[in-house]
């Protein structure tokens, strides 16, 4: 943990693995390598994507060897991000499907010891109506008890589908008790990230703080984070300073290097 003056909570810092999701397809890096960073680098938990773990789903033993270098450099695990595992699918058939792959994860998560794991939403067209609510909430209320149980809290991002709106992530996290939100800076649909963080903020228990591009002065020009920021902070946020850095120039470890100190400047830290 970073040091803080006496009595102060340490700051938490984390960047979860999709952020280095092209040198893991080159072959420049895997999670062993993943782990390395973040204890070198300054982050003080990990946040796997679960492409980046999925051997572990069969090979317990490989799955081992990941908890036991997270537990060699001292970062616990943090949110594990699961795909495919989303509530919403239009018939009981397919949701039965995703159901099962979130519930897979759940003991991946358990197994590493995380104390988060992402489901999303589910729903590929951005109008939720009444019934496709319901479901969700359903969905989720059956979910979040077993999450529980083995230690985790069910984040829902803003991430695709209706949740690209501020106002459904509202619905769905005020219809949900136990719910926590991770809050994404970009991804709202056009014209919405600010209205997003002003929504949305209040609710986070995690972030994505998103990044493309740094100038000279090591921000990203494309984006006012520092409201972003200020919203989090005047909402009295204690999570996680997560980071999803996706650069454009391909120089993923330079991208989240950069991020942590720009999340320190804007903190103060």
């Amino acid at each position: 943990m970073q040091p803080t003056p006496h009595g102060e909570t340490p700051m938490k810092y984390s960047i979860i693995s999709y952020s280095f999701r092209r040198s893991f397809e080159n072959g420049s890096m895997d999670i062993f390598d993943y782990i390395n960073f973040c204890k070198e680098n300054g982050f003080t938990q990990l946040d796997p994507w679960m492409k980046h773990l999925e051997p572990g789903l069969t090979d317990r033993v490989w799955l081992a060897s990941v908890k036991a270098a997270g537990d060699a450099t001292g970062l616990p695990f943090g949110c594990v991000a699961v795909d495919g595992g989303h509530i919403y699918e239009p018939t009981a058939e397919e949701r039965a499907k995703t159901r099962a792959v979130a519930n897979a994860w759940l003991d991946v998560a358990e197994y590493l010891g995380a104390s988060q794991v992402r489901i999303d939403t589910g729903g590929r067209v951005d109008v939720m109506d009444d019934e496709m609510l319901q479901i969700i909430v359903d969905g989720y209320n059956e979910l979040i008890p077993r999450a529980r149980a083995k230690g985790l809290e069910v984040i829902v991002e803003n991430h695709w589908g209706p949740t690209k709106y501020p106002e459904n992530v509202v619905k769905v996290l005020e219809a949900v008790d136990g719910l926590g939100l991770l809050f994404d800076t970009n991804n709202w649909a056009p014209g919405q990230a600010e209205r997003g963080w002003e929504l949305c903020a209040k609710y986070a228990t995690l972030t994505h703080i998103k990044t493309f591009a740094f100038d000279a002065a090591g921000n990203d020009p494309s984006v006012n984070l520092s409201k972003a920021f200020r919203l989090l902070q005047e909402s009295g946020y204690s999570g996680a300073w997560g980071i999803e850095s996706v650069p454009h120039d391909g120089d993923e470890r330079g991208a989240a290097v950069k991020t942590l100190a720009l999340i320190k400047r804007e903190l103060g830290v």
